[in-house]
């Protein structure tokens, strides 16, 4: 069943994709880091990750944030509270709250 949901772009996602699902078998839609400079993010250390827009839920549903488990096998780099669940009633700003777990300096950037 497909939901539909209001999304506003906030000025620092400008120029970024929306969410959207990379294949067809895709569990969930991808989202961007929405940061103008990148971030090192040192092991043990965490970070609040941007994703550049809000959006409006309807009542009596809820959006969830997943970890990627390719990040956490590779780099050790996963989600603080996975899964993350955004309510209904919450209109600020998507973001991620993620830790490094390796044992490397980790760089996000933009996209």
């Amino acid at each position: 069943m497909r939901v539909p949901v209001r999304v506003a772009v906030l000025p620092h996602g400008e120029g970024l994709p929306l969410p959207d699902y990379q294949t067809t078998g895709a569990a969930g839609a991808d989202l961007r880091a929405a940061l103008f400079d990148p971030v090192v993010l040192q092991p043990g250390e965490r970070t609040l990750v941007p994703c550049g827009f809000a959006m409006a839920i309807p009542e009596g549903w809820e959006e969830q944030v997943r970890p990627r488990s390719g990040l956490a096998a590779k780099h050790g780099v996963t989600m603080v509270n996975g899964p993350g669940t955004i309510v209904c009633d919450y209109r600020g700003e998507v973001k991620v709250p993620i830790v490094n777990q390796g044992q490397e300096p980790f760089r996000i950037e933009r996209g």
